[in-house]
């Protein structure tokens, strides 16, 4: 059953000259998808008028939005394997598998990697803001693989969510490329959502409102002809970052056609992998961390490019 809800915003000084598309999501944490779908169907009013998402508001103005909220309550999947790398009183660390989406996205959706936890963990659903989340502090692309992880306390789940916020946690990726790269380098460029395309990140024009910060290094372990196998270590967790970044300067991941990637048939997504993470646990402060293996298809995509994992030296 969902309700529907009203919400009355008013533009101060502040936020004048904002898109109002921007103005409402930010104020109410609403995603850009779930934004557009509002204008779509008229539920965005500009002074009791319906608004398009590009208007600017001024000083003054009344900003409504009508939304339909489903009740936020976590489904059990029993059917999901769960791949634990380590649990302890406060935190867990999952091996996500390529395919399966972190959390839902709908009311009532099943087949995550947070419906499963919730499943054999219960308390978890009370660990984050969001029941749906099942306690997870952070998340990957559906189509990534490797560690995830989850908190079993609110205050486990406020810490780690700080310490991701801080820069005080160590992510690192595999990913396997295509094009010419340096040994190592580091890439800071802010990333927006892509206008025209939505499901897509791109580089962000300076000054730009919805620019996010974005930092990543990578290195080079290996490589073959055209191939490299980089590690990436990120030190922020913008959507999709590993990607844009990698095919910003001109080496995309093998299989991620989206970002311009060479096409992967016979391994049917893109190379990535969430190889380690390391936090500081919310209760001893000492840093946990959890590794997780490299999935036999990823293996399997470096043999037939003549690489080998692990890599020698």
């Amino acid at each position: 059953m969902t309700t529907t809800t009203t919400h009355t915003l008013t533009v101060d000084a502040a936020k004048a000259g904002q898109r109002v598309d921007l103005f409402a999501g930010e104020a109410l944490g609403l995603s850009r998808a779930r934004m557009k779908r509002l204008f779509e169907e008229g539920q965005v009013r500009v002074d009791g008028r319906p608004a398009k998402k590009g208007l600017l508001v001024t000083a003054g103005q009344k900003v409504t939005v009508t939304v339909e909220e489903a009740p936020r309550e976590a489904v059990p999947d029993t059917d999901f394997p769960l791949s634990i790398l380590h649990e302890d009183a406060a935190l867990l660390f999952v091996d996500k598998p390529a395919g399966r989406p972190s959390h839902p996205l709908q009311p009532g959706e099943t087949g995550t990697v947070a419906n499963a936890l919730v499943a054999r963990y219960p308390e978890v659903a009370q660990a984050s803001q969001d029941p749906r989340e099942g306690g997870l502090c952070h998340r990957l692309d559906v189509e990534t693989s490797g560690v995830l992880a989850a908190a079993r306390t609110r205050e486990a789940w406020t810490a780690v969510r700080e310490a991701f916020s801080n820069r005080a946690v160590d992510k690192r990726y595999l990913a396997l490329v295509t094009g010419p790269l340096a040994d190592e380098g580091e890439v800071e460029v802010p990333l927006r959502h892509h206008p025209r395309h939505p499901d897509r990140v791109e580089p962000a024009p300076y000054g730009a409102e919805d620019a996010r910060e974005a930092l990543s290094h990578f290195r080079v372990l290996a490589r073959t002809g055209d191939y490299s196998l980089v590690e990436v270590k990120i030190l922020t967790g913008v959507l999709h970052q590993v990607r844009a970044h990698l095919a910003g300067v001109g080496a995309p991941l093998v299989g991620d056609v989206l970002y311009g990637g060479r096409e992967a048939p016979e391994l049917g997504r893109f190379f990535l992998h969430a190889r380690s993470l390391t936090v500081p646990h919310p209760v001893t402060k000492e840093p946990v961390k959890v590794e997780s293996p490299l999935p036999q298809d990823l293996v399997a995509e470096l043999s037939r490019h003549g690489l080998s994992w692990p890599v020698a030296g």
